[in-house]
Order: structure tokens, then sequence, then C-alpha cells
């Protein structure tokens, strides 16, 4: 998978050799996690950099109400991928352990479900935003122009829910296949061309938000585009072959593997959703802040998505090849690679967090129409906040792609929402009704990680997802 002498990937292996000279991990686990993880950690890197970018174009055409409308739109966004993201936890899942155990037929079997069931989900959501945007917003905020925009963009956006949740399918079943490269090749693509297009409907045309909206959706259409054609055939123009090739016209309703999708999928969509859900209760507790503390707060979180992609290149290669170990039946091979993954996640967090914190103001200003604008300094401290708080998401993210691996996902849900709301969100309330101030945001962005951490990384310890994998095996799928 390593096509490319990519600097990512160099820089990755850096890390994980650095820790098997020491002992810590192995050395062979350490080239096949970064061959997965790399392009992931790409993709996650062009995607939320895209998002950084577009609330940095309406932030210099439109104005700090901008920056705030896209904030509040956000949350529902992320909709897509809380929908998207849970029915593609089932797709990995049930991909790698049957790329693993050569069963190509119901590999197929599993990506047709994915694609029917994602799209079944997500078109209510593209109905609802569009129909309701400035109600929806209305939830969040009382402020008016910020209320305006967010709808403007939300209404658009919306319509691209469907194709996002279609791309992360796609991208988790060549994933699940020992491909992330073509995935990274397909989905950093998409967003490349999200930047520029956005950038020629924000500017050029002159639309503002609304030119960010679209730039979305046209580039989500196009990426979908190319996952469907490319698993079709086999192959794509410039890519090369495929490592499966699903038939199209083969039957999309699998009862087995739509209740396996869903008894897998829907803890981690809830997983996925305990973010999203999570950040209406935090906006409405910012906007008593102020219409600054929320740009400060839209800013340092799209740093944080930034500083928060090691996890997802790892929990997916974590995923896979775990998942692909279980499939042959060899759960102590599982364990071990586990082990290594998360030891070799927190390293490369800690390596990203530094690097943030050194150019935090520098990086704060790019989202900003001035250096002098009142959110720069609140965002600077935030991001600092950020970089402490995300080492534990390696812990995190890294404990819960085993048990993603072996359809034990509901803990991971549970530790996120506990982490979210029983002590992230409190001590936001707490910071903005009492004396405890801005504080209260520094130790919420810290309590969002480290409880999971600990849940996650106790599951993880007690070994009972191998023992829960055996239920989702492919042997076990034919004898149901």
């Amino acid at each position: 998978m390593s096509r490319l002498p990519n600097p990512f990937r160099l820089a990755i292996l850096a890390i994980g050799f650095a820790l098997a000279r020491v002992g810590l991990i192995d050395r062979e686990r350490v080239v096949r996690t970064t061959d997965l993880a790399w392009p992931r950690i790409v993709t996650g890197i062009a995607r939320m950099s895209k998002n950084a970018v577009d609330v940095a174009m309406v932030g210099v055409a439109v104005g700090t109400s901008a920056v705030a409308g896209v904030g509040f739109a956000g949350p529902f966004w992320g909709l897509a991928f809380a929908i998207g993201g849970g029915v593609a936890g089932g797709t990995i899942a049930l991909v790698s352990q049957r790329y693993g155990a050569e069963a190509f037929d119901e590999l197929g079997d599993a990506v047709r479900a994915s694609t029917l069931l994602v799209v079944v989900v997500s078109l209510p959501v593209t109905v609802a935003f569009w129909t309701f945007p400035y109600e929806l917003i209305s939830l969040i905020s009382s402020n008016e122009r910020a209320i305006e925009l967010g709808a403007a963009y939300l209404r658009i956006v919306g319509l691209g829910v469907p194709f996002a949740g279609l791309n992360l399918v796609g991208s988790r079943a060549l994933v699940g296949c020992d491909d992330a490269y073509t995935a990274m090749q397909l989905r950093a693509g998409g967003a490349v061309a999200n930047v520029f297009l956005s950038a020629w409907l924000v500017f050029g045309m002159g639309l503002g938000v609304e030119g960010a909206a679209w730039g979305t959706v046209l580039s989500n259409v196009a990426v979908a585009a190319a996952f469907a054609a490319g698993l079709a055939a086999g192959s794509l123009p410039g890519v090369g072959a495929l490592p499966v090739a699903v038939d199209p016209f083969g039957s999309y309703r699998n009862p087995e593997m739509l209740r396996d999708l869903v008894a897998i999928g829907a803890p981690v969509g809830l997983r996925n959703l305990v973010w999203t859900v999570a950040e209406f209760p935090m906006l409405s507790i910012l906007d008593v802040f102020g219409e600054n503390t929320v740009a400060a707060f839209v800013i340092a979180r799209r740093i944080w998505g930034i500083m928060n992609t090691p996890g997802w290149g790892f929990g997916l290669a974590s995923s896979s090849l775990v998942g692909q170990e279980l499939g042959t039946n060899d759960p102590a091979e599982a364990e071990a690679y586990a082990r290594d993954i998360i030891r070799f996640s927190v390293a490369t967090y800690v390596v990203s967090a530094v690097l943030i914190a050194l150019f935090a103001t520098d990086i704060v200003v790019l989202f900003a129409d001035s250096a002098d604008s009142p959110e720069v300094p609140i965002a600077v401290d935030l991001v600092y906040a950020a970089c402490f708080a995300v080492v534990f998401q390696g812990v995190s993210g890294g404990a819960a792609g085993p048990l993603d691996a072996a359809g034990d996902t509901r803990i991971p849900f549970a530790s996120q929402f506990v982490g979210m709301f029983c002590v992230s969100i409190p001590l936001a309330y707490l910071g903005a009704t009492t004396a405890l101030g801005l504080w209260g945001l520094y130790l919420a962005f810290v309590a969002e990680t480290t409880v999971p951490a600990a849940i996650n990384y106790w599951r993880f310890r007690t070994g009972k997802w191998k023992a829960i994998s055996e239920s989702y095996r492919p042997d076990a799928a034919g004898t149901e």
C-alpha cells in the first residue's frame, strides 16, 4: 500500500520505528498499521482543513457573524457523519472479517446492504434541513444575523448528507480490504476540490455562506460517484485495480446483513451522534459568553479536528487489522495488534499536539479578519487546552478500534456519552454561570477525552470483545 514515498507515511513510520527500537511495539506491525493509517490521516487532514478553510473564507468574506452562523449549522451537518459513520462502522467490521476469511460473496452483500441502509436513514435528514433550516438554527442561538446566515448554509449543505454517508461506506469498505490508499485518493481529492469550488463560489461568484455550502455538496456528489464506479468495476482510471469488485445488481435487501449492520452500527452512530448532539447545548452555553466566544470556540474546534486526525487513521487501521485477525480465528494476534496500535496512536498524538501548540497563535490568526480581532486570544487559549486534551484521544480511539472490529460497540458509545453529557457540558455550563469562566471551557475539552479514554481502555483490557466477535464472524453468519 506504500505506493509513494509520502512524507506523512515517512513521519508516522519514524514515530513507530522509534517505539519499536525501545521494544514498545512490533516493527512489522508498525509497517502494516502505518500503511493503513497514513492515508486515512491525510484524508482527515484534508477534510478538516477543508472545514477550517470554509470557516476562514466566510469569516473574511462576510464577517464574525458568518463564522458563528456556520458554526451553529455545523452540528446539523455533523448528523451526516453520525449517520454515515454508524453504518460505516458496521461495514468495516463485516467487510474486514470477510476479507480476512476470503468470503467475498458475503463481503459484497455487506457493502450493498450498507448502501441501502445509509440512504434510507439519511434522506429524512436532508428533507428536514431543506424544510426547517431557520427553525433548527434558532434552537441554538438568538443572534438574528447568525441565524439567517446559518440557515442559508444549512438548507443547501443538507443536500449533501446522503452522499457524505455513501462516501463513508465506500471508504470503510476499501479500508476493510487493506486499501486505505484509494480511499484517501478519492476523499482527500474531494476535499481539495471542495476548497477550490468554495473559493470560486464564495469570492468569485459572491455567494458567501451559500457558496461554501454548494462547494461541499458538489464535491461529495463527485466522490460518491467515484466510489460507486470503482467498486462496481473493481478499478478506477488513474487509480488502478481495487482489492474487490461489488456487483451493483446483486440483492441489497439481505436481512442478516442488515441486522448485523444495525446491531454493530447503531452504537457507533450513537457514539458519533454524542459529539454532534453535544454541540447543541454547548453552543447554547457559549451564546451566553457572547459572539466572540462562539467564534473562538468554532475556530478552536476546527483546529481540534485537524489535530484529531491521527485517531481516525489508527482507529480504522485497528478495526481493519484486528477484524482480519478475528476473521482468521486468531484472537491472540488481534489483541497484539490492538495493544501496539494504542501505543503508536498516543505517541503520534503527542507529536501532533506539540507542533500545534508551538504555532497556536499563528494558526488562529488565519481564521480572523485581523490579528486584533477579539476572538483571537480566546481561541488561542482554547487551542492550548485542546492540545493537552487530544493526547487522551489516542487512548480512547485506539482502544475503541478493536471493540469496533469485534462488534462490541456499546461501551465506546456509553463512554462518549458519559464524558460529554455528564462531565464536559456541565463544566462548560459552570463556566458560563459562575466565576469559573473560560476555565470551564478548558476543562470541558479535557473531560471529553479523558473519560472515554479510561472507560474504553478498561473494556479493552477485560478481553470480552474477543468473545463477542464470534457471533459476527463469517462462519457465524452462515449458520444463523
